[in-house]
């Protein structure tokens, strides 16, 4: 049964398999969301710290990698087994650290565990290439080799699955990981990882180092010359900074950054669809997500009664902990969160949006904001520039799609979008001209195990799961021969 234990003392570094104290023994305490209570504390890791973890992971990789692949997918296979047996505890752990209602952390662990399911089958299918070449007599033979020593950073809002999708496929390829967890959700990060040391996972093969000021270690980290990988998933601007960092080494970098999804309703709409879609695309994890639908665009036809239904349904969500029953909504992850949701939606009613309804703090204890929907905004507000990360809805009217498209594709960012249209050809033809790397044409949840998840622009390099989510993590050889 899950083993880690929020309530003690300080949860030390997992570092070679065993629990290390910190060099510097600074702590970061971990709180609710949902009542601002402590939760627990773990301890910080330091320049010092990462480097010991870097060794380990170096120590640990030659061994991982010539592991057979078969072998790699079944502790994978027997870890996404523990996440199911325990999906219960992993998500109360979830709840407790993030906020969000139990029956959307349950739903989050399912897609946690299928990510360990998914690439415990890659493993054994990561395929190579023998042809002669077009010129004849020499054979073109190319084989596929883990990149190396990674170092995975994961966000808070999703905890479990965002680490799954990553430790998944490096351990499926072969290759050994530094793991840097969000410190808002530290002890969901030491779960997972201690469900994968009890399904098999050698020791040093995954390290935890949490730190709630990274910088310097993660820098240090970097300039490593056993690393090779560096995965990362959160803001763009984090993004940029880890691309400069790591860009003298020359280290491979798979970057999942911020989103602004636009979600379009067309006239020809089914609207019980297109709003049932627009409250999941928007205020599922309390829209602190990047694929969360950020800003709507509705056909003039039908745009007071998609504002005003969506209106109604978000208001009638219930806010409270995840713990009780009937929440649709949780908390934000902190007060910072609140009051930049706050400062977002009071700019765009000072610029002429109209409430419809929320816009302001919840009354209670805890970081929560209501469910708020804006109207009267027009395509160039300053609001849908900006990624929200709460919930909140703003809506801008057109005439015709052709009049918005240029500003729907004027943001930095290109990580997903949502189409709403009674017509299949119509929502295709308008999708394949959106500068997105996913489309939701009908459909409010994209993220899939078995599909290529990232977007273009500045929402990202490179694709999380399916096929390709496994060659992130893996370099080919080309081998020039002839018999």
């Amino acid at each position: 049964m899950l083993t880690i234990d929020a309530s003690g003392p300080a949860t030390r570094l997992r570092i070679a398999g065993e629990w290390v104290e910190p060099r510097d023994a600074g702590e970061t305490e971990v709180v609710d969301p949902a009542t601002g209570e402590l939760i627990g504390r773990v301890a910080d890791a330091g320049v010092e710290d990462g480097l010991a973890a870097v060794r380990a992971a170096e120590a640990a990789q030659a061994s991982w990698a010539a592991t057979p692949p078969r072998e790699r997918g079944e502790i994978l296979r027997r870890a996404f087994q523990i996440l199911t047996d325990e999906r219960d505890a992993f998500a109360e752990l979830v709840v407790r650290e993030n906020g969000k209602p139990l029956g959307e952390a349950r739903g989050e662990l399912g897609q946690a565990a299928e990510f360990l399911r998914w690439f415990s089958e890659e493993a054994v299918r990561i395929e190579g290439t023998l042809r002669v070449a077009p010129g004849g007599g020499k054979r073109v033979l190319v084989s596929h080799k883990p990149v190396g020593v990674a170092l995975c950073i994961t966000p808070w809002n999703f905890p479990a699955a965002m680490i799954t999708r990553k430790l998944a496929p490096a351990l499926a390829a072969g290759c050994a990981s530094v793991l840097k967890p969000a410190p808002e959700t530290p002890f969901v990060a030491y779960a997972i990882v201690d469900a994968l040391e009890r399904a098999g996972l050698p020791a040093g093969v995954v390290n935890v180092v949490p730190s709630a000021q990274p910088a310097e270690m993660v820098e240090a980290i970097l300039a490593d010359p056993a690393v090779r990988k560096l995965s990362f998933t959160g803001s763009t601007e984090t993004g940029r900074a880890l691309l400069a960092a790591s860009a003298p080494y020359v280290i491979n970098p798979s970057m999942e950054l911020g989103g602004n999804a636009p979600f379009i309703v067309l006239a020809d709409a089914d609207l019980d669809a297109a709003v049932e879609g627009a409250v999941i695309a928007k205020m599922r994890n309390n829209g602190q997500s990047c694929t969360a639908a950020n800003r709507f665009y509705a056909a003039a036809p039908i745009a007071e009664e998609f504002a005003s239904r969506l209106a109604d349904a978000v208001a009638a969500m219930q806010l409270g902990s995840g713990f009780d029953d009937g929440v649709e909504l949780g908390p934000l992850i902190t007060g910072q969160a609140q009051e930049k949701v706050g400062a977002l939606t009071q700019s765009a009613v000072d610029a002429g949006a109209t409430v419809r309804t929320g816009g302001s703090r919840a009354d209670r204890p805890g970081y929560f904001y209501r469910p708020t929907v804006l109207t009267d905004l027009s395509p160039d507000a300053p609001i849908l520039a900006n990624e929200i990360f709460g919930p909140v809805a703003p809506i801008v009217t057109f005439d015709d799609v052709e009049e918005v498209l240029p500003s729907i594709n004027a943001v930095e960012h290109g990580l997903v979008a949502y189409v709403y249209s009674g017509d299949l050809g119509a929502g295709l033809a308008l999708s394949e001209r959106l500068e997105s790397g996913m489309v939701g044409l009908n459909e409010a949840l994209v993220a899939e195990p078995a599909a290529p998840f990232g977007g273009v622009k500045q929402s990202g390099l490179g694709r999380e799961g399916g096929h390709l989510g496994i060659h992130e993590f893996l370099e080919p050889q080309y081998i020039a021969t002839r018999w």
